[in-house]
């Protein structure tokens, strides 16, 4: 089948209370380890591609990448998502380059700013039946050119402005801060989301999708194995991942998961260059990450609740 928006996950979701895994993809190996692992678990996939990736491996090579994803698995529904698209031009051309699904990330505008600009997104997307993520209230940490807060817990999304946010910009999804960050050196201790935030916004709005940023749970697994092989993140700690499993049953709909691909996919490659270090064939390092990012994102999908929804989202 051809590439899907997220209306209709995001609905099943929603009733049936469970959240869509967004994973960030930069190229080849990380796009096939989590379509090898969407495949064997058949659940709902969002496709996430940030200005990094772009500048990176280029919008035509990755669109490629995807599209024999989508071609290989037509049982499967598959979305793309522009992830934090900061202007509408960025959001524009996505849109034009086939995207379904973009978000305009204009939380470090003042709040009528932040309104009018994702109203200008909202018109000019739906118009090609693509749907559109905003974000509201501003997440800590710092991830590729994301800079976030210091103090998270200053800045959680607002409620009542939340609802206003909403109604005013007709947005589809929101992404809301309720206590997560960014990159992999999230917090010093565990932290505690503020899930007061959400019930309060799904009371208001009821059936509107939210979405969960800074979910990375930096499984230890990686971070004991990078740091095994001569990585140094000794106090890297994210989201546990009971914490997100309690959020995908209430109104988030969308998590988004960029650090722990990474991790895991590093984490592969320093151990074999440790372990065989005349090893110059990349086959043979890029393939035990990718193999290792099918193990984790299959791992996810549980934590999620999302595997074996991929029928009730076509």
């Amino acid at each position: 089948m051809a590439l899907v928006n997220t209306k209709k996950m995001f609905e099943m979701a929603y009733r049936n209370g469970y959240a869509v895994g967004a994973f960030n993809v930069n190229n080849m190996e990380i796009t096939q380890g989590i379509v090898a692992a969407i495949a064997e678990e058949k659940a709902p996939l969002i496709l996430q591609i940030s200005r990094g990736a772009r500048e990176y491996a280029s919008i035509s090579y990755l669109r490629a990448i995807i599209d024999v994803a989508v071609e290989e698995n037509p049982d499967i529904p598959i979305a793309i998502n522009l992830d934090h698209g900061d202007t509408f031009e960025i959001c524009k051309q996505c849109v034009e380059d086939g995207f379904t699904s973009v978000m305009i990330d204009g939380s470090h505008h003042p709040f009528e700013e932040n309104i009018r600009l994702t109203k200008q997104v909202v018109d000019y997307a739906h118009e090609h039946d693509v749907v559109v993520e905003a974000e509201l209230g501003q997440l800590g940490g710092i991830e590729e050119d994301v800079v976030g807060v210091d103090d998270v817990a200053a800045h959680l999304t607002d409620p009542d402005q939340a609802v206003e946010f909403i109604e005013r910009t007709g947005v589809d999804s929101l992404a809301v801060a309720i206590g997560t960050s960014h990159g992999a050196y999230k917090f010093k201790s565990e932290p505690k989301l503020a899930f007061h935030v959400i019930e309060a916004i799904q009371k208001r709005v009821p059936g509107f999708p939210l979405v969960m940023h800074g979910s990375s749970s930096v499984l230890k697994e990686f971070k004991d194995l990078i740091n095994k092989y001569g990585g140094q993140m000794p106090d890297a700690m994210g989201v546990p991942e009971e914490a997100v499993s309690k959020a995908a049953k209430m109104a988030i709909c969308k998590v988004n998961i960029d650090t722990d691909l990474r991790m895991a996919l590093t984490a592969k490659i320093r151990q074999v260059f440790a372990e065989k270090p005349a090893e110059f064939d990349p086959r043979k390092y890029l393939g035990p990450g990718r193999e290792a990012i099918r193990q984790m994102v299959k791992h996810k999908l549980h934590v999620l609740g999302c595997a074996g929804k991929a029928a009730e989202c076509l």
